[in-house]
């Protein structure tokens, strides 16, 4: 199918220029005193987060469509740069990052678009959006006036406002507002920073009105009082009580809670999250009967796949937690965009305060299916893919080797006979160590494990293979998350010196050898299943380790034996009738690597929490 960008470049730069009639016909977006307005009516924004990059490019209509099904105007949307820019200077924007496509698609589908643009977006998103090359160590200053931080952010909002800047409403296309930084009040208090960071978004062609979002309790130190100031809460904290606190800061001027917490997110090793209705729906009513404008965080959370998933970083129990694949978040559409209890709640409110007309129906159900459970017999050893050793003093972080994700081999060579405590600076994130090829102990950064006692033997090669979860998206230790061994190692107290480094992002499996010997060490599994028909399903991983798997090539996340999750989605779209594979890299020893299909996430013991 050709895009919308394609097909516009087909018809010349003409094309990208409105004429006076075409600009003259768009809707006119404006503030009036405590009001959005419309073409001159109020607006009162009903909004749902959506991820574009969480959601297979397959469903986006069908997400789309749900959000006007519970009588909703509005598509709450971040940009993620990191999924961007990859590589400095080079931009994808195809596929399921064609961000032309899903706003132009929310517009077909009759929503306004409030545009979450960054560069920092947080969203239990890698790093909060920042690629992983913007901080090859900790002396670029994230979310600050340092050039090393600025410019980067700056061409990458110059280039999204190529991409969409002519969206905007005022030039015919859904977007409302465009948002200035995320959150900073929670982060930081120089506003000049944020005054800054307002300019670049100017200069990048974004000329409608834009706005700012915080907590209530921090807004002073990230709100511009000259934009349209939003605050974000979670249906625990009275809807009343936040914007008592926000009329303290800013008496006048439209209310909008940009962020309505009425689910929660999880981290791998807890329970999984759970958020009581009643609540939610008393915060919705509040704000309904005192038309103040709303958008829901989340939605529809879809799923981290690959490596996307974040982390947190408890600074009063130094403790990281990192974040789940699954971003089913306990919203009102499930992990497979399935109807949950809220959504049944919400649409009951809504019906009181919104005409019949404004709800569309829902889509038709899509197919989930099972699949027996089957063996991934063939294996193949992880070693053929790991790139050129590199060889250096002390070991290096993968950032400054020039690897964002995925696993990282330090291998060191005994030249006399070793014994006693081997101690790391810290390990990110999880590490497997074996001395002489046999596997002594595993560390991992979560329980803040970094000794192992070693005994060697002259010759013996040292082997700590490295895996790497989220980068921390949220709090002062953004942009200090550098994967891998940080700082010496010591044994017995004396530095380790000599270390040959050697990479394997996980971003192809081509060069994987399969056979059917018993591993005994990290490595691969595969089997192919076929199937007559498609839908969506959940794979079952329990038995499994700590890794990763992929169905057709697509990597669909993490798993990981200490829960809460323990199956990963798989899209319809990704699936095919016929022959289908599945490979799963683990790190530990399976003894019965096996996969099943099901309709259902599968959780550990859900519990309820207060976010």
């Amino acid at each position: 199918m050709t895009s919308r960008r394609a097909f516009i470049a087909g018809l010349g730069a003409s094309a990208l220029i409105p004429t006076a009639s075409a600009l003259a016909a768009s809707p006119r977006f404006t503030v009036q005193g405590d009001q959005f307005m419309l073409d001159g009516q109020p607006l009162q924004i009903l909004a749902g987060e959506l991820h574009y990059a969480r959601i297979a490019r397959a469903d986006w209509r069908d997400r789309l469509k749900k959000l006007k099904s519970l009588g909703l105007n509005t598509l709450s949307a971040y940009m993620f740069w990191n999924a961007h820019e990859v590589t400095p200077g080079k931009y994808d924007f195809s596929g399921n990052l064609d961000i032309v496509a899903w706003l132009t698609m929310a517009q077909e589908e009759g929503l306004h678009v409030l545009l979450r643009a960054g560069p920092y977006v947080c969203a239990e998103w890698d790093g909060g959006g920042y690629p992983a090359w913007l901080f090859p160590d900790e002396t670029v200053k994230a979310r600050t006036l340092d050039p090393a931080y600025m410019e980067p952010a700056g061409r990458w909002l110059k280039r999204l406002g190529q991409e969409i800047a002519h969206l905007e409403i005022d030039r015919g296309g859904p977007i409302l507002m465009t948002q200035v930084e995320n959150e900073y009040g929670s982060f930081g208090n120089d506003h000049a920073y944020m005054a800054a960071v307002r300019d670049q978004v100017r200069a990048a062609g974004f000329k409608g009105q834009l706005y700012t979002v915080d907590g209530a309790v921090v807004i002073d130190g990230g709100a511009l009082p000259d934009l349209v100031n939003g605050i974000n809460f979670g249906t625990y904290d009275k809807a009343e009580n936040e914007f008592k606190r926000f009329a303290q800061y800013k008496p006048q001027g439209p209310r909008i809670c940009t962020e309505l917490w009425g689910g929660w997110f999880d981290h791998f090793g807890e329970m999984h999250s759970s958020v009581a209705i009643p609540p939610l729906v008393d915060s919705l009513k509040w704000m309904l009967d005192n038309k103040i404008s709303i958008s829901f965080y989340v939605a529809h959370g879809g799923t981290s796949f690959g490596f996307n998933a974040g982390a947190n970083f408890d600074r009063n129990k130094q403790l990281y937690q990192p974040d789940i694949s699954s971003y089913d978040y306990d919203a009102m559409f499930d992990e497979a965009g399935r109807p949950t209890p809220k959504f049944d709640a919400a649409f009951a409110l809504f019906k009181n305060y919104l005409p019949a007309e404004r709800f569309a129906p829902l889509p038709a159900p899509q197919k989930a299916i099972e699949i027996p459970r089957f063996r991934l017999m063939e294996t193949a050893a992880v070693t053929p893919l790991f790139g050129k050793a590199v060889e250096a003093a002390a070991p290096k972080t993968l950032e400054k080797l020039g690897q964002a994700h995925g696993l990282m081999l330090y291998r060191h060579r005994f030249t006399k006979a070793a014994k006693g405590i081997l101690r790391f600076g810290e390990v990110r994130d999880y590490a497997v160590v074996s001395v002489g090829g046999k596997r002594i102990g595993v560390l991992d950064r979560r329980l803040k494990e970094n000794e192992i006692a070693i005994a060697a033997k002259a010759g013996d090669w040292l082997e700590v293979l490295v895996d790497t979860m989220g980068h921390i998206n949220y709090g002062e230790r953004i942009g200090k998350d550098q994967k891998g061994l940080i700082g010496d190692v010591t044994l017995n107290g004396k530095p380790l010196t000599g270390w040959a480094h050697q990479g394997l992002p996980l971003d192809s499996l081509v060069g994987l050898s399969f056979g059917h010997a018993m591993p005994t060490g990290p490595a691969f599994y595969r089997a192919t299943f076929d199937l007559k028909e498609t839908g969506y399903t959940f794979l079952d991983m329990r038995g499994w380790g700590k890794g990763y798997a992929w169905v057709n090539g697509v990597n669909l996340g993490r798993h990981w034996s200490v829960g809460p999750q323990r199956a990963l989605f798989v899209p319809e779209s990704f699936l095919k009738i016929g022959t289908n594979e599945v490979a799963v890299f683990d790190l530990h020893p399976t003894a019965d690597a096996s996969i099943a299909g099901g309709k259902v996430q599968i959780w550990d013991l859900p519990g309820l929490v207060k976010g």
